[in-house]
């Protein structure tokens, strides 16, 4: 009886001591009545990065391939998710940098599809901040050297704490979606992915009211994936062309 007195004595000094290991960075969260996964990370303290072939040049397409390959490099990865739009040969739509590198140039015209309802955006990394930037924004932000990664995608979900004025809150449109959105200071990455099929503007109010992002963007619908090995998560299906991730050494 002592024993547990002094037990109960001890986690009331210290509650940290018997409480449940933290948790991970991966969360569902519901908004509207409506389910989300939300995998929340620190641009300066993550290694956030974007992943599109392999040293011969394939696209990875996979999950399971690129957790492969990280392997192979002696990291782990701990998450990730499809990064922007792409062709049939897995051709990002619009801009595409890794590593420093562009392998498809910033398009800024108005076009078909989700991708070209302007104004659409670009997620970007550089050193140990991150962001999501409307297109003309971050042409003008970047015009002297390019981020260390960066994928162009559309529509911006969220504006300067605006919802693109484009999105119908009785949108009929019904999907599974996935976006990213950052913290005003560029620490804080948010990447979410609905476990629901659900409208643009439904999506967009995410970000801005439940999660607090100034700026967010819509990354895709139809192929919607996420990887997370925590949660015993590797969805597969299509292909992906770009892909972000988390890597731990």
């Amino acid at each position: 009886m002592r024993l547990t007195l002094f037990l109960i004595a001890l986690c009331g000094a210290a509650l940290s001591a018997c409480s449940s290991p933290a948790e991970g960075p991966c969360q569902t969260r519901n908004f509207e009545n409506l389910p989300y996964l939300v995998c929340t990370f620190d641009a300066a303290d993550d290694d956030i990065r974007l992943f599109l072939r392999d040293e011969t040049g394939v696209p990875f397409g996979q999950f399971d391939r690129l957790a492969n390959h990280v392997a192979s490099k002696g990291g782990s990865l701990i998450f990730a998710m499809n990064a922007g739009m792409y062709h049939d040969d897995r051709r990002p739509v619009g801009l595409y940098i890794e590593e420093g590198e562009a392998e498809m140039g910033l398009v800024r015209s108005a076009g078909p599809g989700n991708f070209g309802m302007l104004p659409n955006g670009v997620f970007w990394i550089d050193d140990d901040i991150s962001g999501v930037s409307e297109t003309l924004a971050f042409d003008e932000r970047f015009q002297d050297a390019p981020p260390r990664f960066a994928t162009q995608s559309g529509p911006m979900l969220v504006i300067d704490g605006v919802l693109h004025p484009a999105l119908n809150p009785d949108g009929t449109s019904l999907r599974r979606r996935n976006g990213v959105g950052v913290s005003e200071d560029g620490h804080q990455v948010f990447f979410v992915i609905s476990d629901v099929p659900v409208n643009f503007h439904s999506f967009a109010r995410l970000f801005r009211d439940e999660l607090g992002t100034p700026n967010a963007l819509y990354l895709d619908g139809a192929v919607s994936k996420i990887y997370v090995p925590a949660l015993e998560r590797s969805e597969s299906g299509l292909d992906m062309g770009p892909i972000v991730g988390v890597v731990r050494q």
